[in-house]
């Protein structure tokens, strides 16, 4: 049985650390084809010398006709994790006790029940009873289509608010999201754009209410922090919604295939155990502990992501990332090893 990750531990990410970024760094799901060139444009022109307008009306107003949905339906939230926070707390002072998770899952929604005493149930648990559930498609940390997605949504829709966490669906390598319109308007889509636009360090995102959530939706802006975003957050949204954006990115997806294919392929003649994915990045089982060799590879200026948080011990995750970097991870492992 894999064990469950504790949602009361230290967060642990992907990322810089107080060493600085690795020069390799798989650790993160960032695109890395980018930065975005667009959308690094548009950082350029931000006008940082004021305050943007604190209700973002005419963001809403463009993301809404970015996914063809009305603008009372868009929240504004910091970041992903901000938005996973707030929602968990209006939950909470809604007098719900539990909240529901797929097995493996992003540790931000687990740590956020805890911080609020809530009850936290996994798969294969029935949701039945909670206040709350999280979907993520692709998964997160597998990659992987979550099993049952629109029978779970038609299921949970009538009495337990769900939110879908879309972070990865930019970066969908195969298939698409399984889901018909109608099962879209009865969860909350939790956007992150950074990640596909591979700009990480500006933190953004919006949520789209269900067509029947006008109640949270104004608890959830009630809740809000002023100004959720700064003008760079805008500057990024604003991007995102672009034809020369998306063209860029579904661009991006072509090599990015190509590097997938050529990194599993890697990991594969190295020895490792590769999972399926459909995004870009993927889970393995070195066919040596990883741990005992993390700081060497760091030295190298390769970086993994443990998977044990996720509740995958003996697992790392890894981005695809070009054929350079491949190289640097296939000789710092080599020379990792006894």
């Amino acid at each position: 049985m894999i064990p469950a990750p504790d949602a009361a531990e230290e967060a642990l990410h992907g990322g810089p650390d107080a060493r600085g970024a690795g020069l390799h760094d798989f650790s993160t799901n960032a695109n890395a084809c980018g930065p975005c060139p667009r959308a690094l444009q548009a950082l350029a022109q931000a006008d940082a010398g004021r305050y943007p307008d604190p209700r973002h009306t005419a963001l809403r107003e463009t993301l809404g006709r970015f996914h063809a949905v009305a603008p009372e339906r868009i929240v504004i939230a910091a970041s992903a994790s901000e938005f996973i926070a707030r929602i968990t707390a209006a939950v909470a002072q809604q007098g719900g006790r539990g909240v529901w998770l797929p097995r493996h899952s992003y540790g931000d929604y687990g740590r956020a029940a805890a911080a609020w005493g809530l009850d936290v149930r996994r798969e294969p648990e029935s949701p039945a009873g909670s206040a709350l559930a999280w979907c993520c498609d692709p998964s997160s940390p597998l990659g992987q289509v979550q099993p049952g997605l629109g029978a779970l949504v038609d299921a949970l829709a009538v009495t337990t608010p769900c939110v879908l966490d879309l972070a990865y669906e930019p970066l969908r390598l195969e298939g698409r999201l399984d889901l018909s319109a109608a099962q879209k308007d009865r969860v909350w889509q939790l956007w992150t754009p950074n990640k596909a636009l591979g700009l990480t360090g500006v933190r953004a995102a919006y949520a789209i209410a269900p067509l029947e959530a006008t109640g949270m939706v104004q608890r959830l802006t009630r809740l809000a922090p002023s100004w959720p975003l700064g003008a760079h957050g805008v500057a990024l949204l604003e991007a995102w919604t672009l034809s020369e954006t998306q063209d860029w990115l579904a661009s991006t997806r072509d090599r990015l295939r190509d590097w997938k294919r050529e990194q599993q392929a890697l990991c594969a003649a190295m020895g490792w155990s590769v999972l399926r994915s459909v995004a870009n990045y993927f889970c393995a089982r070195p066919d040596l502990p990883y741990a005992p060799r993390s700081t060497s590879l760091r030295e190298a200026g390769v970086q993994l992501r443990d998977a044990r948080s996720f509740g995958l011990p003996g697992h790392v995750r890894l981005a695809v990332l070009p054929p350079a970097s491949q190289a640097a991870l296939r000789r710092a492992w080599q020379a990792a090893k006894p």
